[in-house]
């Protein structure tokens, strides 16, 4: 009796042994299978990645030129009035931003266009100003500063002419120009300020 349960006890044991080495060797099957797989879906990628690359490298014939027209004649209808108004909107901005740094509105940036633009700016807005000191009340002007206005009046419009003339020069003798004509608006601009009651 001893015997044979020994028996049956090893053979139990051998069945195990038996069922643990096919499942080992099934799990190191499933293993190779899907290295293999992997390997395979690799070598996958990278030939596609290769055709890609020697597709990017193919000469540009006649019949893709035709493609890429036909392809830009269906997507440009649809683009178009995205890019519109978008070039409106930045159009819209530099323009504000221009008129923004010649201290003029918007609609006038046709009238101080040119390299002279910002001079010719500031020279109608010292002539507004003056004719603003000139036509003010006795309490808000003294004739000290009416005659100012008055003689300044002559000098902003020969720096106006200096200015027309200056760009039609050549680019050094026109920027020595243009400076001159700032230190003279500045000049004027701190005698009108003086007039104001304002010290700069």
């Amino acid at each position: 009796m001893g015997l044979r349960r020994r028996r049956s006890t090893s053979g139990r044991s051998d069945g195990a042994a038996e069922g643990a080495s096919d499942v080992a060797a099934g799990v190191a099957d499933a293993t190779g299978k899907a290295g293999r797989a992997a390997r395979r879906a690799g070598a996958a990628t990278e030939n596609a990645g290769a055709e890609l690359a020697v597709g990017a490298r193919k000469p540009f014939t006649a019949a893709r030129a035709k493609r890429m027209i036909g392809i830009g004649k269906a997507v440009a209808p649809l683009l178009a009035p995205y890019a519109l108004a978008a070039a409106g909107v930045a159009r819209a901005r530099w323009d504000a931003h221009r008129a923004a740094r010649l201290g003029v509105e918007p609609g006038q940036l046709a009238a101080y266009a040119g390299p002279g633009g910002a001079l010719h700016a500031r020279l109608s807005r010292l002539a507004q100003a003056l004719d603003e000191l000139d036509s003010g009340s006795e309490t808000d002007t003294t004739n000290a500063g009416r005659r100012f206005a008055a003689d300044a009046r002559p000098r902003l419009a020969d720096l106006a002419v200096a200015v027309r003339a200056a760009e039609q020069m050549p680019s050094t003798r026109r920027r020595t120009a243009y400076r001159a004509v700032a230190g003279e608006l500045d000049r004027l601009e701190i005698g009108l300020l003086r007039h104001l009651g304002i010290t700069a």
